[in-house]
């Protein structure tokens, strides 16, 4: 028999207890972004003697640029010779998208159509830039949809309304409706630069200043008296269309609202604290405005859950019967709702439900505590959300029927 060919068996190996245990197979990435803006009030905004729309275009009227412009279809029609003999001017080439700017048209079929003619244009990641130029609904579907082009493009937001000058050109969010929710899609996305400039109001129909009036008055009841007593006396004076002639009071009821409403967001840009003051008015708000029929326009939704906030800090004695009559009279003669036959008890309970997710869980309503301050509560019941809609449901009667009654004659 011959010798046996099987190779000899190694050695086990054996691990040396001092060596290191190999590594995990986590890692944590963290960075931060900066984000900076301006908000600027620009009178003669389209004077090609004027630089401040040029600028944020990136033009210095030496050089060409390009950009895309996107505008909805009545500033197209008041305004479009004039922004583009004024980028002409800065030797601006623009390429144009017209939207409507009713609410219908905030949806994400709008914000598709825009990253469309970027594409058209072959618009550049970051030298290039988006100028929108409208009301709000313009302004929040063209910031979406630079906001998912490419991951993200630069844009400018000129609005045009007050409810945008005030309230929709300002801050960071931009959103599109889904359904029957309001802005259900969207993103935090700022802008380079917002440019307001008053004299757009003059050709703003009478109906959408007192739309953006509303938004005024939630900044005067949530943090400013002094603009609530300013706006008393302009409205029972002056009327809300004096809000669009210009003149030192309408320069300062403006600022004063922007200056409230970039205090509080600009602490809280990315809504990581979810007790927002900014949020009164717009609880119940979304579900009634995408299904009143015919529509309403924004503020006046947030005219009509205001006053159900009004009639909510009432009951729970945050506020006395003057000053919430005086709330309530001041939404009433700038011509702003206080009810609406959509607004059912259900569907308030349907809207807190939906707020109630919105907030991560909890109601965080913020209800006016005196006037200038708020109030944040998580305990508004069924009962207290019927009691409020019909204590709103007798006053407004009462104030639509005979302007000098007494609105809380019969105590709650």
């Amino acid at each position: 028999m011959s010798p046996s060919t099987t190779a000899p068996q190694a050695p086990a190996f054996v691990m040396p207890v001092d060596l290191p245990k190999p590594p995990g197979l986590t890692w944590r990435v963290q960075s931060r972004e900066p984000v900076g803006y301006d908000v600027n009030i620009v009178r003669g905004l389209l004077d090609p003697a004027n630089p401040a729309l040029a600028r944020a275009c990136g033009a210095d009227g030496q050089h060409p640029t390009r950009c895309l412009v996107v505008v909805d279809d009545k500033v197209q029609a008041l305004y479009g010779e004039r922004v583009r003999a004024y980028l002409e001017a800065w030797h601006v080439e623009s390429f144009w998208k017209v939207l409507p700017g009713d609410e219908e048209a905030k949806e994400l079929e709008s914000a598709v159509e825009v990253t469309e003619a970027m594409t058209a244009m072959g618009l550049l990641r970051r030298t290039e830039k988006i100028v929108a130029i409208g009301g709000g609904v313009v302004l929040d579907v063209a910031g979406f949809a630079a906001s998912l082009y490419r991951r993200g493009v630069p844009y400018v937001r000129v609005p045009t309304t007050l409810l945008g000058q005030i309230d929709a050109g300002i801050g960071v969010k931009t959103g599109v409706n889904h359904g029957t929710h309001k802005n259900r899609l969207g993103t935090y996305y700022a802008p380079e630069t917002a440019l307001i400039d008053p004299e757009f109001l003059t050709t703003v129909d009478p109906r959408h200043i007192v739309n953006g009036l509303a938004e005024i008055i939630k900044m005067a009841l949530v943090k400013d008296a002094a603009l609530f007593e300013l706006l008393e006396a302009t409205v029972a004076g002056t009327g809300p269309q004096s809000l669009a002639a210009g003149g030192p009071v309408a320069t300062e009821v403006i600022s004063r609202a922007i200056a409230g409403m970039l205090d509080e967001l600009e602490p809280n840009l990315w809504e990581q604290v979810l007790e927002r003051s900014v949020d009164y008015g717009h609880t119940f708000s979304p579900s009634l405005e995408l299904r009143a029929d015919p529509p309403l326009l924004h503020g006046e939704a947030v005219a009509v859950d205001m006053a159900i906030c009004v009639a909510l800090a009432h009951r729970r004695g945050l506020l006395s019967a003057e000053d919430a009559d005086r709330a309530l009279r001041l939404m009433h003669t700038a011509g702003l709702p206080l009810a609406h036959p959509v607004f059912t008890a259900e569907l308030l309970e349907e809207a807190l439900r939906d707020a109630v997710k919105h907030r991560d869980g909890r109601q965080r309503m913020p209800l006016t505590e005196g006037i200038g301050q708020v109030r944040f509560v998580n305990d508004l019941t069924r009962e207290e959300l019927a009691g409020a809609l019909e204590f709103v449901q007798v006053r407004a009667a009462a104030l639509g029927g005979r302007e000098d009654a007494e609105l809380l004659a019969v105590a709650s």
